[in-house]
């Protein structure tokens, strides 16, 4: 069962649709409940002009005592169900957010995941993204208690109505008549609330990046030594305060037209208890009836003025909701993004060619890679070098798939990478970027990772103790079952470069025959980072590595270094080869000589 598309538009009756499929029991429940407790409303005002009239007539003589204990009865069955009707709603609320939760969310997950790589990069597209996927089940749910209570609304209205025109058979159709456009206002107003958070919503995901700066744990050392936290939190109430301005400014005139609604309302609502005056006078009301009536009718105030405004404008922004998910399931997706690696007995490879290879990325004009010509061989360590926007990534993204709209040709064995299913890409190539993750899980799992297909404990040792990590963890709490990060509470916070070890260990731990390393070890000192480069060339032996750096006495480790200029290959060969030609890499090298000596 599915609760996405990509080929559809959603509308409102998917907030309906959408919660009875993934939960029917518990929302069918809800339904029942809210069904009955709307019509609680005028079995209440029924019962109550009862108990009046009974209470009344007792005190006249004209009836007996016992007589009170039927509306009596009545009354307390209707507070004994309206009490109990709120628990049952909350256990179908739970049920409706458990079954939505693994269901609907892990598709909206499940879409996220495949999209696209181009999509993520894209200003315009992450932030629909962002607004789709922040808290989906709890917008649907939310969705299909408004579209419930409107229903209830409407049932108690409708009945409520009912009873107040068979007293005075005008009065029903006026209080409708002045329902409709506020009906109509609260529509408007929800569409400009929805429009109005997309634009908060920007300003609002700019401030939680700076909000995350100032207090997180991984920031403080420079926050301390630099003390830019004044500065970064002015910048953050500037943003944080222009959501704020854009919101408060909608609410405020969504509360100046609420309230001219409901003042019209009240007014005539006041004329239509007037108007009961005349056939109560006349004795053609009881006491008890007029009671009644009176309390519906003030009741059909606050329900008409604030309640349907309020749940009609929500509705209305739900609506907007919608469009932006039509949208979000419409974002192409890259075919195979949630396979798993091939076996990497069927991932090897002898020679990968960049064949007059041009990129831009989406929507920019300048180009990133301009005829790029290039070959790597098997079994062979490069280095790939160049300033800032040569386009070391970019190559790395292209050879890994992640971009498939590009000039010119990657073959791989003489086979165009665009044939090559994600499966396969994903056993072939290991990558370890400068923003390495951090998983807040055990130990043993942050490495066991690179290679989801097979577990192998020793090999993770291994991986470990190669990279220097065995010492490290065998001072942890629980070796290798010990949980990094504070999420957890026994959890044990390790330092940054215990941190990229970890991320390196995973690459090494990873079958791939071609392993990258795009910059992970930046924060290393040029002689650490030289080392871990040496032992993780070493641990290759057998298999292609590509480091990418902007540090030189790495790329003397490698077999052949490549380097990249204006989007092309502008000198390649071994460090004795460059370093004689008097190049960018013989004026770089020198430059950073003294950092080696």
């Amino acid at each position: 069962m599915k609760f996405i598309a990509r080929d559809r538009t959603y509308r409102m009756i998917d907030y309906l649709f959408i919660p009875l499929r993934a939960a029917p029991l518990p929302s069918c429940g809800k339904c029942v409940n809210l069904l009955i407790s709307a019509l609680m409303t005028t079995v209440q005002a029924m019962a109550t002009a009862l108990f009046v009239d009974t209470a009344l007539a007792i005190f006249a003589g004209q009836a007996v005592y016992r007589a009170i204990f039927t509306p009596l009865v009545y009354l307390m069955l209707v507070v004994a169900y309206t009490t109990l009707s709120g628990t049952v709603n909350k256990f179908t609320e739970l049920g409706i957010d458990q079954q939505l939760a693994v269901t609907y969310r892990a598709e909206i997950l499940e879409k996220r995941a495949k999209l696209a790589y181009r999509n993520i990069e894209n200003n315009e597209t992450w932030d629909l993204i962002s607004r789709v996927c922040k808290e989906p089940e709890v917008r649907i749910r939310t969705s299909f208690g408004n579209l419930l209570n409107v229903a209830d609304i409407v049932i108690r209205v409708g009945s409520l109505l009912l009873l107040i025109t068979t007293q005075v058979w005008w009065a029903g159709g006026a209080i409708l008549a002045i329902s409709v456009p506020l009906f109509l206002l609260s529509k408007k107003a929800g569409e400009k609330q929805y429009t109005a958070w997309q634009e908060a919503e920007k300003h609002r995901r700019r401030a939680d990046y700076l909000k995350g700066v100032i207090l997180s744990r991984e920031a403080v050392e420079e926050r301390s030594l630099f003390g830019y936290t004044e500065d970064v939190n002015r910048r953050w109430l500037e943003r944080a305060d222009q959501a704020r301005r854009i919101e408060v400014k909608t609410i405020r005139e969504q509360f100046i037209r609420m309230k001219a609604s409901s003042i019209l309302t009240a007014l005539l609502s006041l004329s239509i208890i007037a108007v009961l005056l005349f056939p109560y006078a006349r004795g053609e009301l009881s006491s008890g009836m007029f009671i009644s009536l009176v309390t519906a009718t003030l009741s059909l105030v606050q329900m008409m003025s604030w309640q349907l405004s309020s749940v009609t404008s929500e509705l209305a922004k739900q609506k907007e909701y919608l469009r932006d998910l039509t949208k979000f399931c419409a974002l192409d997706e890259t075919e195979g993004a949630l396979d798993l690696p091939a076996p990497a007995a069927d991932a090897g490879f002898r020679t990968i060619v960049f064949r007059n290879v041009s990129f831009r990325y989406p929507g920019t004009e300048k180009y990133i890679l301009k005829d790029c010509n290039l070959t790597l061989e098997h079994d062979k360590h490069y280095a790939i070098f160049g300033v800032n926007g040569a386009g070391k990534t970019t190559l790395t993204k292209l050879l890994t798939g992640l971009y498939d709209n590009f000039e010119g040709d990657i073959l791989i064995d003489g086979r165009s990478i665009r044939t090559f299913s994600q499966a396969e890409l994903k056993a072939m190539f290991g990558v370890v970027y400068q923003d390495f993750a951090k998983y807040y899980i055990k130990a043993a799992d942050n490495i066991a990772l690179g290679d989801i297909l097979h577990r192998d404990e020793t090999k993770i040792r291994e991986a470990a103790a190669f990279i220097g990590l065995d010492e490290a963890v065998s001072e942890l709490p629980q070796g290798y079952d010990t949980w990094l990060g504070k999420i957890h509470t026994d959890g044990v916070d390790i330092s940054g470069g215990q941190w990229q070890r970890f991320a390196i260990a995973r690459a090494l731990y990873n079958p791939a025959q071609m392993r990258i390393l795009d910059e992970p070890t930046a924060a290393l000192d040029p002689v650490a980072e030289s080392e871990v480069y040496r032992l993780f060339g070493q641990i290759s032996a057998g298999k292609s590595t590509i480091f990418i750096t902007h540090r030189l006495g790495a790329a003397r480790l490698a077999d052949e270094i490549i380097v990249l200029d204006g989007g092309r290959v502008a000198e390649q060969g071994s460090h004795e080869e460059l370093a004689a030609a008097g190049g960018i890499y013989a004026e770089m090298f020198e430059a950073q000589r003294s950092w080696y000596a």
